[in-house]
Parts: C-alpha cells; structure tokens; sequence
C-alpha cells in the first residue's frame, strides 16, 4: 500500500513547495500469447524448450505460479479470456460476445491516468469493444501468421512506434501475440532445435479421455485422430515449442531495443497468456476443459521495484488489470472482479484468495482451493477430485473414495457460494443425467466433421 500512496505524496509535496519533483511514471508492457501452456518455459522447469528471454523475465521478476483463467461461455475460451483481462469483469456479467468498456477498462484507466495507449494483436475471438478505447490500435495482418516468424510483425511495429512518439507521457502497450495457437509454423532452424522422437511425452499423456466431458468433438479436438499415438503428439509439440522458441526471440528483441534506449529501468513488463492447452495430456487436444494445463497460463510480473520471487498465490487473469493500476499509482476502479495483487507482489501478503472458481460452457464447472481441485460435469453427474499436491498432474480421481465424501459435498457448497457471486445460474445436477461415455469417432466420421 505504500508504494500505491507514494504518487499523492509526492504531489501533496510539489504543492506546498518543498521543491520535490515526482519522478516520472512508470512504462508498462503487458505481453500476452494465446494457447501458451503454464509449462513452457524453461526456467520454469521445462529443460527441454528454449525460452532464453522469458527465462531472465522470471529469473528477474514474480513468478505466479497459480494464475488461471476464469472459464468460458464459448469453445473459443480466448474470446471471454482476453474480455476478462481488459474488462477485470467475470463473462457472466455482459450478454454476448464482447465485454462493454464500462463501467471500465484497463485502456481508459489507463489512459485517464495520463499514459499513450497502444493494442496491437488478432482481431478474431478478442476484446474488439475495448480495442476502440486504445489510442492506437492495430489488428495483426492474418496472412503473418503462416510466414514462420510469430510475433515478429507485432514486435517490428512495437519497436517503430517507440522510435517515433514522444516521450512526454508515458506509454502502456498491450501486445497479444496469436501464437503459438494454430496453425504453428516456425521457420526451419527453429523446428531443428525439437527432433520429434526426442520430444517428451506429457506427464499426463492419455490416448482417450476416460469419459465424455461434454465437448469432445469441439474443433480443437478434431486436429488430431483418435487414439492419439504418442508419435503424433511428440510432432504436435515439436511445433508448439519450435513456434515458442521463435515467439520467445522476438519478445528479447523488443526487450533489448528497452534496454538500450535507456526505457527498460523504468518499464513493468508483464508476461501472460490467455490460457494453456492440452496437447494429448488427458487424451485431449484442445483448451475445453478444467484440468490444470488448460486453465492454467503463466503469470511473470517484472519492474523497477519488483523483487525476484515465486509464489503459489491463487489469482485469476482478471486480477492483472487491477493489479497494472496498482503498480503504477493510478486510482482503482470499482465494480471490477479482479483483485489487485500488489499485496501479493509487495510481500505484505502470502495469498489473495483461499479459492478459485472455474468453469466451462454449461457442462463443466471446478473449485481450487490451496490444495484440492473438484471438477464437475453436470451433464453426465461425473466428479473428480485431485490432489494437487500429491498428484500435481491430475491422474487421481479420489471423487468415489469414501474418505473424502465430506470434502466433496463441502467443495460442491463452494462452488454454489461462487455462482452465487458471479451472477452463474448453471445448474451442477443435470435433470436427466447423460452417459458419461465416450466413444471415438472413426478417422473417417473425424474427417467429414472436420469438412464441416
């Protein structure tokens, strides 16, 4: 709290003509990649991708380790991610696709604070409502995506409209990256780098999912045949981290031009991504579902006063613009969802909340607590409980077990209390539960649904 009241001190001082020049607010860049696994970065605890840049981003700043997001009311779980992040606001408090600009968002705020405001990114399943309250605001060229080199059109704009603006206000830039979702095309010495029979297996790597999570056939599900042979997933992932790697070069690119035109010091960068994946761990292939690499993103947050930490804290994306405001003075916003983390970041407390709601569509709602994960399936009546702790990648289920009964129907009050509070009048219990079972569809029945 002390570092947020230290700009009103500073004027209170100017004021009264003690001759104290406030020092000059801080830039702010908040990268943002889409589809991007909480697990890929090497200093994260992946030694087999190459991620030099965002290592000395979480070598230097507070690493987040528990950052989710929220869930989503559509298969296109970017969509409601990226409203959720620049509108600090649950999906469940807007109709449609787009999340209002008011009662506010992170671009008015801020720009009332006095920043030049800047969005560059993809203009499918995003936040194009709150796009228009940027000053500048670009839309990335579709066609870049297929030239091999992601986030490089981003980063040479980025890069262009520094050199050129003025420097009498300071600057918020908002750039979200389209990688590495598909199609996932790195250029050649990138995909050298991940032989695919070298490429590890998930930890939870399934063929099938045991059960119908009630989204099976989604389109993401579809980019790969039925069972999913661990051939065909080491290739999916040789392209997912040879297009990280490629992603992560451009990102230390913008960072060195930072450093060497005396900006860096003085600039938060913010490193996230709309959510994670699942690339073949629990049989899936997509982000529809609640298991810990989908809903989970990584969270890195580095600055001037930002000491080097790691935390378990349970946070939501949504907290990031709060928490930007937070950061560099500006006065909160009411009516947000999102909670300020700089509590958190400023070491004056361990954890901002004791648990964490998530959902998906109508057919799949979860509760996190510090260690226990209940994921139910409404449609089906299907429930699994992990233990995070002991098992950190969900292969568990401890739903039936009769030792935790009184755990799950205390995990299922907590779930009503969250739906209570964020406006979700879902049912948990389907009125006619459906059979949870799942049966493959043929490469041929997956070949004409992938034609439609």
């Amino acid at each position: 709290m002390t570092r947020i009241l230290l700009p009103l001190v500073a004027t209170l001082l100017l004021v009264a003509g003690c001759g104290f020049e406030m020092p000059p607010k801080p830039n702010v860049m908040f990268l943002l990649t889409d589809d991007q696994r909480p697990d890929t970065i090497s200093a994260l605890g992946n030694p087999r991708i190459v991620t030099p840049n965002l290592d000395e981003l979480a070598t230097k700043g507070f690493v987040l380790s528990n950052a989710y997001n929220l869930g989503s009311n559509v298969p296109a779980v970017c969509s409601p991610s990226r409203n959720m992040i620049l509108s600090g606001r649950a999906y469940f408090r807007w109709e449609g696709r787009f999340a209002p600009p008011e009662p506010a968002n992170l671009a008015d705020s801020m720009r009332n604070f006095g920043y030049e405001t800047y969005h560059h990114g993809k203009k499918g399943n995003t936040a194009e409502e709150i796009h228009k309250r940027f000053e500048h605001s670009i839309y990335l060229d579709p066609k870049s995506r297929f030239e091999g080199r992601p986030g490089q059109d981003i980063v040479n704009a980025a890069i262009d409209f520094l050199s050129n603006r003025s420097n009498e206000r300071p600057f918020f830039l908002y750039l979200a990256f389209a990688s590495p979702h598909d199609p996932r095309l790195a250029e050649e010495r990138y995909m050298d780098m991940y032989p695919a029979e070298s490429m590890p297996l998930p930890a939870d790597y399934l063929p099938v999912h045991p059960f119908d999570n009630g989204e099976m056939l989604i389109r993401d599900e579809l980019l790969e045949d039925w069972p999913r042979t661990e051939d065909a997933i080491r290739k999916h992932l040789r392209e997912y981290y040879a297009v990280i790697t490629a992603l992560d070069e451009e990102i230390g690119r913008l960072v060195t031009y930072l450093k060497e035109n005396g900006i860096y010091e003085n600039t938060y960068i913010i490193f996230s991504s709309d959510q994670g994946l699942a690339i073949g761990s629990h049989g899936l292939m997509g982000k529809q579902n609640l298991y810990e690499h989908s809903a989970k993103s990584p969270l890195i947050i580095a600055g001037p006063d930002i000491q080097p930490r790691r935390s378990d804290a349970l946070v939501y994306l949504l907290d990031i613009y709060p928490t930007i405001l937070s950061l560099v003075g500006a006065p909160p916003e009411t009516g947000l969802d999102g909670e300020s983390l700089a509590p958190v970041l400023y070491h004056q407390a361990e954890r901002a909340r004791k648990s964490l709601f998530l959902s998906y569509k109508d057919v799949q709602r979860a509760i996190r607590d510090e260690r226990y994960k209940l994921i139910v399936y409404p449609k089906n009546g299907t429930k699994q409980l992990f233990d995070l702790e002991a098992d950190p990648h969900e292969l568990n289920n401890l739903a039936e077990n009769p030792d935790y009964a009184r755990r799950v129907e205390a995990m299922m009050e907590a779930i009503l209390q969250w739906q209570s509070q964020l406006g979700d009048t879902d049912p948990l219990v389907g009125a006619e539960p459906e059979d949870p079972k799942f049966t493959p569809p043929t490469r041929a029945e997956a070949e004409k649904r992938r034609g439609h």
